[in-house]
């Protein structure tokens, strides 16, 4: 009935090539991805299967979650107006109530836009200003940010209130496959977010491609992740997944890689997802035991460092699926698990899509030339009113800005996003090479390499680095990891200006945002 996010597309011309090659991506003209996820699990596996639980010890089965998502369509539709197609905002952590509401507004037909609850009024602005929603529901905790915006503002506990007074009972609205159901911003990691538009059909492959393919849950496990839901790795791995596997979801609204090993320890979570970072630190702290009783562990989000992999390889028998993705297209699409899994590479494109190696003209390249990444498969990008979109679509390939190298048996290895090469003396530098190298120096916790413009060099390394605690941040240290860079990898790959610093900064969703330490150097070099 609202039409606005169909209306807002962009033009089919400039669409990436969309295929369904496998037999689980063949879909009906109608489907509603909510009765996907919970109704039909509900058929499946019974009421009474635990679906989410917290470390409070708060548990709702699949019947709960079945009968409060129906009584939050019923609020949405019968009191707040809600017609399908209309964008519904959602603003919270990781918790039970926005998983109803997520599946709420999918019911309903309308158009989610969930959104981190670390974001402030003026990075909400330009959201909202973009995908036009109507409703909000936020949690209780991060409603001043919202109240100012031209928005229906229902926190969880109205929410819950009202959705007490509704039997439960809700028949999902009659939508499209290629209806749109989520508007999710980009994490921002490179600058000013895009609005990606995903269809009812997208939220299903994710799970039919590496949820299927690769992950493999069962209804055994139990599944934590520290990505909130507006990131969509984390919305794949703590909703889509477990609940089409009848498994159950550990939800966390906050922990650091310290508390999050705990989480895994007391509460018998077989499957972990977080980023390489949170790897890093609990090996660094020496509390790698606490993640014994994983069976499956996920690292996305950045590029796991070879040097984590195997010390958990070899510590804990725990092979780490790394994998790749983006927002663009919802979720991971290259990985390996298990025996495919060949350390130093990303792995192969997960069966539902495909991959190649482009160079700056678009023509392909053979095995071990480096060269943009190309993804096709069963989603791709499709921008809100953004002109970059003809920037990420090329020749059909979702292009995604990182750079690869594949080797004669498929396998795809990380070089740098793109905007993370350095060119230096004619040399290109691979920055996360260098990061991994400086951050085996046995002072540094963690480190950032960005290009710094240099009128001779054209650009050299600069390093942005944290070191531990009664580390002495000063000349004589940035020498001895210049020194141990040169002795660790090719001596010009080494930074000429060491930094030091008590943070690095990231995004809501723990993301570097090496933009921010980008325009630090280039600011100083302005004339």
């Amino acid at each position: 009935m609202d039409t606005f996010a169909r209306d807002h597309l962009p033009p089919a011309a400039l669409w990436p090539t969309i295929e369904f090659t496998t037999p689980e991506l063949k879909y009906p003209e109608r489907l509603n991805a909510a009765t996907e996820l919970i109704d039909v699990p509900v058929a499946r596996f019974g009421r009474d299967r635990p679906a989410l639980r917290t470390p409070t010890g708060e548990v709702w089965t699949y019947g709960e979650l079945l009968t409060r998502a129906d009584q939050v369509a019923q609020v949405l539709t019968e009191d707040l107006g809600l017609v399908a197609g209309q964008r519904v905002l959602l603003r919270s952590p990781n918790n039970p109530w926005t998983v109803a509401a997520w599946l709420g507004v999918l019911k309903a037909g309308g158009v989610l836009v969930t959104t981190m609850a670390a974001l402030r009024t003026r990075e909400l602005i330009p959201i909202v200003e973009r995908t036009r929603p109507t409703i909000a529901l936020v949690d209780n905790r991060f409603t001043d940010d919202v109240r100012t915006l031209p928005l229906t503002v229902v926190d969880y506990d109205d929410l819950a209130l009202r959705a007490g007074t509704k039997p439960g009972e809700f028949t999902a609205v009659d939508t499209a496959a290629d209806d749109v159901a989520l508007l999710a911003p980009t994490s921002g990691s490179t600058g000013s977010p895009k609005i990606t538009m995903h269809f009812h059909r997208d939220i299903l492959s994710i799970d039919n491609t590496f949820g299927r393919h690769v992950l493999r849950l069962n209804e055994n496990d139990l599944v934590a992740c520290t990505a909130p839901f507006a990131f969509t790795f984390g919305l794949g791995m703590l909703v889509v997944f477990p609940l089409r596997a009848g498994a159950c979801a550990l939800l966390t609204e906050t922990a650091t890689p310290a508390q999050l090993a705990d989480l895994v320890a007391q509460h018998g979570v077989t499957v972990l997802a977080t980023a390489p970072t949170a790897y890093k630190a609990i090996l660094r702290d020496g509390i790698e035991e606490k993640l014994s009783g994983l069976r499956t562990a996920v690292s996305a989000g950045e590029h796991i460092p070879l040097g984590t992999w195997e010390r958990l390889r070899d510590r804990l028998g725990l092979k780490v699926i790394d994998g790749i993705g983006a927002t663009e297209l919802l979720h991971i699409f290259i990985s390996a698990a298990g025996d495919d899994i060949r350390p130093g590479a990303t792995g192969k494109p997960v069966p539902g899509y495909r991959a190649t190696v482009l160079d700056f003209d678009g023509t392909e390249l053979g095995p071990g030339e480096p060269g943009r990444l190309g993804v096709i498969g069963p989603v791709g990008c499709r921008y809100l009113d953004d002109a970059r979109q003809k920037d990420y679509v090329v020749g059909g390939w979702n292009v995604t800005g990182d750079i690869f190298h594949r080797d004669e048996d498929g396998y795809f290895y990380y070089h740098a996003r793109s905007d993370h090469m350095i060119v230096s003396s004619g040399y290109n530098i691979g920055g996360p090479e260098v990061e991994e190298a400086i951050d085996t120096h046995p002072d540094v916790l963690e480190s950032a390499v960005v290009a710094k413009p240099d009128e001779e060099r054209g650009s050299v390394v600069c390093a942005f680095v944290v070191l531990r605690d009664g580390a002495a941040g000063d000349a004589a240290k940035a020498r001895e990891i210049q020194d141990h860079v040169k002795r660790t990898i090719a001596p010009y790959k080494y930074p000429r200006d060491v930094r030091f610093r008590t943070s690095l900064p990231r995004n809501a969703s723990g993301k570097l945002q090496r933009f921010a330490l980008r325009k630090i150097v280039e600011d100083e070099v302005l004339p």
